[in-house]
C-alpha cells in the first residue's frame, strides 16, 4: 500500500526494467550513490522517487 507519506519501493529487477539497464549497472549506480537505495533485512529496495531524481539529474547533466 502506498500513501502520501510512504514511497513506493522497487526491487533491483523493477529498476532494471524501468531504466533498461543490466543488474551490474544498477548496482554500480547504487554503490556510487548516484541512485538512492535502502536495505530492509538484506533486501535492497529503491524508492520510486529516487529513479525520478536520477533521471532528472541525468537530463540536467546532458543539457
Amino acid at each position: 500500500m502506498t500513501t502520501a507519506t510512504t514511497p513506493e519501493l522497487l526491487t533491483v529487477p523493477d529498476v532494471m526494467a524501468q531504466l533498461k539497464l543490466g543488474r551490474s549497472k544498477v548496482y554500480d549506480l547504487i554503490r556510487s550513490r548516484r541512485l538512492v537505495s535502502i536495505k530492509i533485512d538484506g533486501a535492497r529496495r529503491i524508492p520510486a522517487d529516487a529513479i525520478r531524481d536520477f533521471v532528472l539529474g541525468q537530463i540536467e547533466e546532458a543539457a
